[in-house]
């Protein structure tokens, strides 16, 4: 059975959802709250799949390009709406390239918050 660690962070910027039928159509903003998990069938010497301070480096650096832009703008929503189910599918595509370590850890699921009441959520 895998171990699974969990973090939380977010990030703040605007789109809008083109063919919409409603309010998301028009330019508006959202804080992001995204939960990034990672699993690892190992730990390493000292009990830990990879460093919590780490995997926030890394969260960190993959959500710094979303941050205070127009998502519809940046090259991966391009061709399709930055919706929520799409945002946490560009999120753990960049998680996926990431290394984390000596242990065997990969990204496992990405939920992404648009409000504290709706996520969506990716993984393959």
């Amino acid at each position: 059975m895998p171990y699974t660690l969990t973090i939380k962070s977010s990030f703040s910027s605007a789109h809008q959802l083109k063919g919409y039928q409603g309010g998301c159509e028009n330019l508006h903003g959202h804080n992001w709250a995204v939960e990034v998990s990672v699993i690892s069938e190992t730990l390493n010497d000292i009990g830990l799949a990879v460093d919590f301070r780490e995997l926030k480096k890394i969260v960190k650096r993959v959500l710094k390009q979303y941050d205070h832009v127009v998502l519809n703008d940046h090259p991966d929503f391009r061709e399709k709406n930055p919706t929520a189910e799409n945002i946490a599918c560009a999120i753990y595509k960049k998680m996926g390239e990431e290394s984390y370590g000596d242990n065997q850890v990969r990204v496992d699921k990405i939920t992404v918050w648009e409000t504290e009441g709706c996520s969506a959520s990716y993984s393959e």
